[in-house]
C-alpha cells in the first residue's frame, strides 16, 4: 500500500472524533492522508489532555484500515508476528527507529522490543514514517486498501 504523506497538516477535530468514536485523548495532526483527503493517520502529542504520558505516536483513524487490521489481531496476528523468526530483527529495529525519534519510547508503550502490543501502531508508524517490513508484512496478510469512499467523508452526505 503506497502512503499518501502530509506530515504535520490539521485535521479537523470534528472529523477525527467521528472516525475514532470518541473525543481524542490528545493534541494531533494528521500525519498522513488518504487519498480522499481524510486524516488516515494522525500523529499523537507523547502526554494526553490531562498531562498524562500518552504511548501510542501514531494512531489509524482510517477506519478501512483499522478494520482490515483489525481482522488480522482477531485472527492471532500479534502472535504471529512474534513468532516469525524472519521478523525478530525488523521488530527490534522498527522499536529502535520509533525510540530514537520518539522521545526514547518503544511503539505503542511495549516496553520490550521483541513483543507487540498492537498492530494498528505498527503499521501507523510504517505508513506515517515511511515504511518498514513489519508494515508490509501486515499489509501481506490484510486486504488493505483505501475505500472507494473516504472514511472522513461517510455519514457527511457523500
Amino acid at each position: 500500500m503506497n502512503s499518501c504523506a502530509d506530515s504535520g497538516s490539521t485535521a479537523d477535530p470534528e472529523v477525527v472524533a467521528r472516525l475514532l468514536g470518541r473525543t481524542p485523548f490528545t493534541v494531533f495532526s494528521a500525519a498522513l492522508t488518504c487519498p480522499g483527503g481524510g486524516p488516515a493517520v494522525l500523529a499523537n502529542e507523547p502526554v494526553d489532555q490531562h498531562g498524562r504520558p500518552f504511548p501510542t505516536r501514531y494512531w489509524l483513524a482510517c477506519r478501512a484500515l483499522g478494520e482490515a487490521v483489525s481482522r488480522l489481531e482477531a485472527a492471532g496476528g500479534v502472535r504471529m508476528l512474534e513468532s516469525d523468526p524472519e521478523m525478530a530483527q525488523h521488530l527490534a529495529d522498527a522499536h529502535a527507529r520509533h525510540r530514537a525519534a520518539h522521545n526514547g519510547r518503544n511503539i505503542g508503550g511495549v516496553r520490550d522490543p521483541a513483543r507487540v502490543k498492537c498492530l494498528h501502531a505498527h503499521l501507523a508508524f510504517a505508513l506515517a514514517e515511511g515504511g518498514s517490513p513489519i508494515g508490509d508484512w501486515i499489509a501481506a496478510r490484510t486486504e488493505l486498501q483505501w475505500p472507494a469512499v473516504c472514511c472522513a467523508m461517510v455519514g457527511e452526505g457523500v
